[in-house]
Protein backbone atom coordinates (compact mmCIF):
# COMPACT_ATOMS: atom_id res chain seq x y z
CA UNK A 1 0.00 0.00 0.00
CA UNK A 2 1.29 3.62 -0.94
CA UNK A 3 2.58 5.54 1.71
CA UNK A 4 2.47 9.22 2.90
CA UNK A 5 0.84 12.46 1.82
CA UNK A 6 3.21 13.28 -1.41
CA UNK A 7 1.32 14.90 -3.70
CA UNK A 8 -1.58 14.57 -2.35
CA UNK A 9 -0.87 11.01 -2.66
CA UNK A 10 -2.26 7.73 -0.69
CA UNK A 11 -1.46 7.24 2.94
CA UNK A 12 -2.05 3.55 4.29
CA UNK A 13 -0.31 0.51 5.28
CA UNK A 14 2.11 -1.69 3.21
CA UNK A 15 0.03 -4.76 2.57
CA UNK A 16 1.48 -6.03 -0.82
CA UNK A 17 -1.82 -7.67 -1.95
CA UNK A 18 -0.99 -10.79 -4.48
CA UNK A 19 2.63 -10.58 -3.27
CA UNK A 20 4.20 -7.36 -4.32
CA UNK A 21 7.03 -5.80 -2.61
CA UNK A 22 6.88 -3.07 0.24
CA UNK A 23 8.44 -0.19 0.71
CA UNK A 24 9.08 0.49 4.19
CA UNK A 25 11.75 2.63 6.74
CA UNK A 26 12.84 3.79 10.08
CA UNK A 27 15.24 5.43 12.00
CA UNK A 28 16.01 9.17 13.77
CA UNK A 29 15.24 12.31 11.99
CA UNK A 30 19.03 14.13 12.88
CA UNK A 31 19.17 17.28 14.25
CA UNK A 32 18.68 18.90 11.14
CA UNK A 33 14.99 17.41 10.79
CA UNK A 34 14.33 18.32 14.18
CA UNK A 35 15.28 21.51 13.14
CA UNK A 36 13.38 21.72 10.34
CA UNK A 37 10.08 20.72 12.53
CA UNK A 38 10.34 23.25 14.77
CA UNK A 39 10.36 25.88 12.65
CA UNK A 40 8.04 24.69 10.64
CA UNK A 41 5.45 23.91 13.82
CA UNK A 42 6.28 27.64 15.53
CA UNK A 43 7.88 25.51 18.52
CA UNK A 44 9.70 22.48 19.71
CA UNK A 45 8.92 18.88 17.90
CA UNK A 46 6.98 18.33 20.92
CA UNK A 47 4.66 20.83 20.44
CA UNK A 48 3.42 19.04 17.47
CA UNK A 49 0.63 17.58 19.17
CA UNK A 50 0.02 20.42 22.23
CA UNK A 51 -0.43 22.37 19.31
CA UNK A 52 -3.88 20.17 18.22
CA UNK A 53 -5.75 21.86 21.04
CA UNK A 54 -5.64 25.50 19.42
CA UNK A 55 -5.51 27.47 15.97
CA UNK A 56 -7.89 26.38 13.55
CA UNK A 57 -7.56 23.38 11.30
CA UNK A 58 -6.06 22.52 8.01
CA UNK A 59 -8.93 21.34 5.62
CA UNK A 60 -8.40 19.21 2.76
CA UNK A 61 -9.23 20.55 -0.88
CA UNK A 62 -12.53 19.98 -2.25
CA UNK A 63 -12.97 16.57 -4.11
CA UNK A 64 -13.16 17.13 -7.74
CA UNK A 65 -15.28 15.74 -10.44
CA UNK A 66 -13.59 13.10 -11.30
CA UNK A 67 -15.11 11.41 -7.35
CA UNK A 68 -18.08 11.10 -9.10
CA UNK A 69 -17.19 8.24 -11.33
CA UNK A 70 -15.78 5.74 -9.02
CA UNK A 71 -16.21 1.87 -9.70
CA UNK A 72 -19.42 0.13 -8.23
CA UNK A 73 -19.18 -0.85 -4.86
CA UNK A 74 -19.69 -4.79 -3.60
CA UNK A 75 -23.48 -5.43 -2.56
CA UNK A 76 -23.59 -4.98 1.03
CA UNK A 77 -23.47 -8.18 3.07
CA UNK A 78 -21.74 -8.57 6.11
CA UNK A 79 -18.53 -7.66 5.81
CA UNK A 80 -19.50 -4.36 4.49
CA UNK A 81 -22.12 -4.09 7.39
CA UNK A 82 -18.92 -4.53 9.99
CA UNK A 83 -17.41 -2.02 8.15
CA UNK A 84 -20.03 0.34 8.35
CA UNK A 85 -20.41 -0.06 12.05
CA UNK A 86 -16.76 0.36 12.60
CA UNK A 87 -16.83 3.46 10.56
CA UNK A 88 -19.46 4.62 12.80
CA UNK A 89 -18.02 4.00 16.33
CA UNK A 90 -15.05 5.84 14.76
CA UNK A 91 -17.00 8.83 14.13
CA UNK A 92 -18.44 8.74 17.58
CA UNK A 93 -15.51 8.46 19.20
CA UNK A 94 -13.25 11.29 17.39
CA UNK A 95 -15.80 13.53 17.15
CA UNK A 96 -16.16 13.38 21.14
CA UNK A 97 -12.00 14.34 21.10
CA UNK A 98 -12.21 16.82 18.49
CA UNK A 99 -15.29 18.45 20.74
CA UNK A 100 -13.06 18.25 23.76
CA UNK A 101 -10.65 20.25 21.66
CA UNK A 102 -12.96 22.78 20.67
CA UNK A 103 -12.90 21.62 17.12
CA UNK A 104 -15.48 19.99 15.22
CA UNK A 105 -14.77 16.33 13.11
CA UNK A 106 -15.83 16.07 9.73
CA UNK A 107 -16.62 12.35 9.03
CA UNK A 108 -14.48 10.87 5.95
CA UNK A 109 -16.52 9.05 3.53
CA UNK A 110 -15.71 4.95 2.79
CA UNK A 111 -15.03 3.98 -0.32
CA UNK A 112 -15.40 0.05 -1.46
CA UNK A 113 -14.20 -0.98 -4.90
CA UNK A 114 -13.40 -3.42 -6.01
CA UNK A 115 -9.61 -4.21 -8.53
CA UNK A 116 -9.50 -0.07 -9.05
CA UNK A 117 -11.05 3.00 -8.52
CA UNK A 118 -10.29 6.65 -9.25
CA UNK A 119 -9.63 9.10 -6.46
CA UNK A 120 -8.64 12.40 -5.94
CA UNK A 121 -5.28 11.22 -5.29
CA UNK A 122 -5.03 9.01 -8.63
CA UNK A 123 -5.74 5.82 -9.71
CA UNK A 124 -6.45 3.26 -6.33
CA UNK A 125 -5.82 -0.43 -6.83
CA UNK A 126 -6.74 -3.42 -4.54
CA UNK A 127 -2.99 -4.22 -4.72
CA UNK A 128 -2.21 -1.30 -2.41
CA UNK A 129 -4.35 -2.48 0.02
CA UNK A 130 -6.56 -0.31 1.99
CA UNK A 131 -5.20 3.58 2.09
CA UNK A 132 -6.61 6.88 2.21
CA UNK A 133 -6.70 10.19 -0.06
CA UNK A 134 -6.29 13.22 2.08
CA UNK A 135 -7.16 15.09 -1.16
CA UNK A 136 -11.27 13.76 -1.18
CA UNK A 137 -11.01 12.88 2.30
CA UNK A 138 -11.88 9.32 1.92
CA UNK A 139 -10.93 5.79 3.07
CA UNK A 140 -10.87 3.18 0.07
CA UNK A 141 -11.01 -0.36 1.09
CA UNK A 142 -11.21 -3.35 -1.41
CA UNK A 143 -13.28 -6.08 0.92
CA UNK A 144 -10.93 -8.68 -0.69
CA UNK A 145 -8.03 -7.74 1.60
CA UNK A 146 -9.61 -9.00 4.61
CA UNK A 147 -9.31 -12.29 3.13
CA UNK A 148 -5.40 -11.50 2.97
CA UNK A 149 -5.08 -10.41 6.29
CA UNK A 150 -6.67 -13.41 7.79
CA UNK A 151 -4.57 -16.36 5.10
CA UNK A 152 -1.30 -14.61 4.23
CA UNK A 153 -0.67 -12.85 7.22
CA UNK A 154 -2.12 -15.11 9.77
CA UNK A 155 -4.27 -12.43 11.34
CA UNK A 156 -7.79 -13.81 11.05
CA UNK A 157 -10.88 -11.91 12.60
CA UNK A 158 -13.06 -8.72 12.88
CA UNK A 159 -10.97 -6.54 15.33
CA UNK A 160 -7.75 -6.90 13.25
CA UNK A 161 -9.96 -5.42 10.72
CA UNK A 162 -11.06 -3.07 12.85
CA UNK A 163 -7.84 -2.18 13.19
CA UNK A 164 -6.28 -1.01 9.80
CA UNK A 165 -9.69 0.66 9.60
CA UNK A 166 -9.21 2.65 12.13
CA UNK A 167 -5.47 3.17 11.38
CA UNK A 168 -6.25 4.63 7.92
CA UNK A 169 -9.35 7.29 9.46
CA UNK A 170 -6.47 7.78 11.82
CA UNK A 171 -4.62 9.60 8.45
CA UNK A 172 -8.27 11.21 8.19
CA UNK A 173 -7.40 12.48 11.86
CA UNK A 174 -4.29 14.10 10.87
CA UNK A 175 -5.16 15.75 7.64
CA UNK A 176 -7.64 17.71 9.56
CA UNK A 177 -5.38 18.65 12.07
CA UNK A 178 -3.19 19.90 9.65
CA UNK A 179 -0.11 17.32 10.42
CA UNK A 180 -0.21 15.67 7.12
CA UNK A 181 0.01 18.97 5.14
CA UNK A 182 2.89 20.10 7.42
CA UNK A 183 4.71 16.54 6.91
CA UNK A 184 4.16 16.89 3.38
CA UNK A 185 5.77 20.61 3.33
CA UNK A 186 9.25 19.26 5.27
CA UNK A 187 9.05 16.14 3.03
CA UNK A 188 9.98 18.48 0.01
CA UNK A 189 13.26 19.69 2.12
CA UNK A 190 14.50 16.40 3.04
CA UNK A 191 17.02 13.46 1.88
CA UNK A 192 14.57 10.60 1.03
CA UNK A 193 16.30 8.76 3.53
CA UNK A 194 14.89 11.81 6.43
CA UNK A 195 11.35 12.25 4.45
CA UNK A 196 11.36 7.88 5.12
CA UNK A 197 11.66 8.42 8.43
CA UNK A 198 9.15 11.15 8.67
CA UNK A 199 6.72 9.24 7.27
CA UNK A 200 7.68 6.33 9.98
CA UNK A 201 6.60 8.75 12.80
CA UNK A 202 3.64 9.54 11.11
CA UNK A 203 2.24 5.76 10.60
CA UNK A 204 3.26 5.16 13.89
CA UNK A 205 0.92 8.43 15.19
CA UNK A 206 -1.77 6.44 12.49
CA UNK A 207 -0.91 3.45 14.33
CA UNK A 208 -1.48 4.89 17.75
CA UNK A 209 -4.83 6.79 17.10
CA UNK A 210 -5.84 3.26 15.91
CA UNK A 211 -5.23 2.33 19.70
CA UNK A 212 -7.01 5.16 20.82
CA UNK A 213 -10.48 4.63 18.80
CA UNK A 214 -10.11 0.88 20.38
CA UNK A 215 -9.98 2.23 23.81
CA UNK A 216 -12.56 4.24 24.07
CA UNK A 217 -15.13 2.49 21.37
CA UNK A 218 -14.45 -0.30 24.46
CA UNK A 219 -15.18 2.04 27.15
CA UNK A 220 -18.27 3.34 25.31
CA UNK A 221 -19.77 -0.55 25.41
CA UNK A 222 -19.13 -1.00 28.96
CA UNK A 223 -15.72 -2.80 28.28
CA UNK A 224 -17.74 -5.43 26.90
CA UNK A 225 -16.18 -5.03 22.75
CA UNK A 226 -12.80 -6.08 23.46
CA UNK A 227 -11.16 -9.45 24.88
CA UNK A 228 -7.86 -9.95 25.25
CA UNK A 229 -8.05 -12.46 21.87
CA UNK A 230 -9.13 -9.87 20.35
CA UNK A 231 -5.55 -7.54 21.44
CA UNK A 232 -3.68 -10.57 20.63
CA UNK A 233 -4.92 -10.76 16.83
CA UNK A 234 -4.30 -7.00 16.58
CA UNK A 235 -0.65 -6.93 17.54
CA UNK A 236 -0.64 -9.83 15.30
CA UNK A 237 -1.79 -7.85 12.36
CA UNK A 238 0.22 -5.00 13.26
CA UNK A 239 3.36 -7.39 13.69
CA UNK A 240 2.34 -8.89 9.99
CA UNK A 241 2.49 -6.22 8.03
CA UNK A 242 5.64 -4.22 10.09
CA UNK A 243 7.90 -3.14 7.09
CA UNK A 244 10.92 -5.32 8.58
CA UNK A 245 8.72 -8.63 8.21
CA UNK A 246 7.66 -8.17 5.08
CA UNK A 247 10.71 -6.60 3.37
CA UNK A 248 12.22 -9.95 4.48
CA UNK A 249 9.19 -11.98 3.08
CA UNK A 250 8.85 -10.12 -0.10
CA UNK A 251 12.90 -9.31 -0.95
CA UNK A 252 14.91 -11.62 1.64
CA UNK A 253 16.60 -8.89 3.01
CA UNK A 254 15.61 -5.77 5.44
CA UNK A 255 16.88 -1.95 4.45
CA UNK A 256 16.06 0.30 7.43
CA UNK A 257 16.45 3.44 5.52
CA UNK A 258 13.95 2.36 3.20
CA UNK A 259 11.70 1.99 5.88
CA UNK A 260 8.32 4.17 5.86
CA UNK A 261 5.66 2.35 8.19
CA UNK A 262 7.97 1.31 10.85
CA UNK A 263 8.75 -2.16 12.13
CA UNK A 264 6.75 -4.58 13.91
CA UNK A 265 7.83 -4.13 17.07
CA UNK A 266 7.30 -0.12 16.63
CA UNK A 267 3.86 -0.85 15.38
CA UNK A 268 2.88 -2.96 18.05
CA UNK A 269 4.18 -0.84 21.22
CA UNK A 270 2.66 2.48 19.35
CA UNK A 271 -0.99 0.93 19.12
CA UNK A 272 -0.52 -0.75 22.53
CA UNK A 273 0.11 2.78 23.96
CA UNK A 274 -2.90 4.22 22.18
CA UNK A 275 -4.72 1.20 23.63
CA UNK A 276 -3.74 1.36 27.05
CA UNK A 277 -3.87 4.67 27.78
CA UNK A 278 -6.92 6.27 25.47
CA UNK A 279 -5.44 9.60 24.97
CA UNK A 280 -4.30 11.07 20.99
CA UNK A 281 -1.73 13.07 23.20
CA UNK A 282 0.40 9.96 24.47
CA UNK A 283 1.10 9.11 19.92
CA UNK A 284 3.63 12.18 19.91
CA UNK A 285 5.84 9.74 17.64
CA UNK A 286 7.15 13.43 16.49
CA UNK A 287 8.86 14.24 19.77
CA UNK A 288 9.85 10.56 20.64
CA UNK A 289 12.63 9.33 21.09
CA UNK A 290 12.71 5.99 20.90
CA UNK A 291 10.08 4.80 18.54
Amino acid sequence: MGGGFGGGGFGGMPIPMGGGGGGVFTGGLGVVGFIVLALLFGADPGEILGGMTGGTSTSAPAPSSSTSRRAQPPAADAETQFVARVLKSTETVWSDIFRDMGKVYREPKLVLFRDATRTDCGVGQAAMGPFYCPADQRVYLDLGFFDELAARFRAPGQFPQAYVIAHEIGHHVQNLLGISGKVQQMRQNMSKRDGNALSVRTELQADCFAGVWANRADRQRGGKMIDDRDIDQAMAAATAIGDDKLQRQTQGRVVPDSFTHGTSTQRTRWFRIGLDSGDYRKCDTFRAQQL
